[in-house]
């Protein structure tokens, strides 16, 4: 089974002619509500095309947009049962979009900065559980559940996104010791060799030095160049991406760690899991939205001209 440790969101979306000033109002004629964080996205996506059971771990608040967030979920085949009610309000992101489609973010974490590694029951870890993990929520419970997940036999993929201002060396070490696919796009890749004292001028180079010194398997999200594996040995494997013409890109980062997770369960082979992935981040940005424009497993399998 699949357990997505992470964020739950509700985006709220505005679009503007120009992004304010700080001292500056602007009026927008609407805005729109989208159902987001990295941790909710990763489970729909891999709901969509997963045979067997996702299931999501992370916090709500006692609010509207907590009891959307959980519908929501439920409604994509997410098991919500391990979801925790918390007295902060629901994650939030305010995004400001222009004309030039240029944005301004702010998320406010709300619940998912209490997220706990208690939250994560010991009923959803064995020898078969494939642990999702992302950024944004607090490292020290994702590292503990990680640990965790690891003692019980479970294999961990963890989405180094949103790339961390402040993580320490030391932090960043004990992530890969407990981490077996280790997902980056390429300034992240960047980020953790320089972490690692080694940096590189290059993505390549960088996810070569994260694979080797981390002694973990380093994906890298190429966006048009599709993906590309790095084992420590120094084996590299690439699975490009379709030629399509992007609408939104958005999310197309989520739905490639959950389709690589759904993947990795099914299986077990990384060749043929980054390649479903590469199919489904990019059809996902053949559409508006994140999480509505993550494809199904019929999608999926109608774009795989390969089988």
């Amino acid at each position: 089974m699949i357990v997505v440790f992470g964020s739950i969101n509700m985006d709220l979306v505005a679009t503007v002619v120009a992004i304010p000033r700080p001292g500056e109002t602007v009026l927008s004629p609407g805005y729109r509500t989208l159902f987001g964080g990295k941790g909710a996205n990763q489970a729909v996506a891999a709901a969509r095309v997963h045979d067997g059971r996702v299931a999501m771990v992370g916090r709500i608040g006692r609010d509207g947009f907590g009891e959307a967030c959980r519908g929501n979920l439920a409604a994509n085949g997410v098991t919500i049962d391990h979801l925790t009610v918390d007295d902060a309000p629901t994650g939030c992101a305010f995004i400001t979009v222009d004309a030039r489609g240029e944005n301004a973010i702010t998320v406010a974490s709300g619940a998912n900065g209490n997220v706990s590694a208690a939250d994560l029951p010991e009923a959803l870890l064995g020898p078969d559980t494939m642990a999702v993990m992302q950024m944004e929520v607090p490292l020290a419970a994702s590292l503990a559940a990680a640990r965790r997940v690891k003692a019980a036999g479970g294999s961990v993929i963890w989405n180094f996104a949103p790339a961390p201002s402040a993580v320490a060396a030391a932090d960043l070490a004990a992530l890969l010791a407990h981490t077996d696919i280790f997902v980056v796009n390429e300034l992240e890749a960047c980020a953790a060799a320089a972490l690692m004292e080694e940096p590189a001028d290059d993505w390549d180079a960088a996810a070569r030095t994260v694979a080797r010194l981390g002694h973990t398997t380093c994906v890298v999200t190429a966006g048009a160049l599709g993906a590309v594996a790095y084992a420590p040995d120094g084996t590299r494997l690439h699975a490009p991406a379709l030629k399509v013409t992007p609408v939104d890109t958005t999310g197309a980062g989520d739905t490639f760690v959950g389709i690589l997770a759904a993947e990795m369960v099914a299986h077990g082979q990384l060749a043929d899991a980054l390649h479903r992935a590469c199919l489904g981040a990019s059809l996902a940005c053949l559409a508006e939205g994140a999480q509505t424009a993550m494809p199904t497993r019929a999608a999926l399998a109608a774009a795989d001209t390969t089988r």
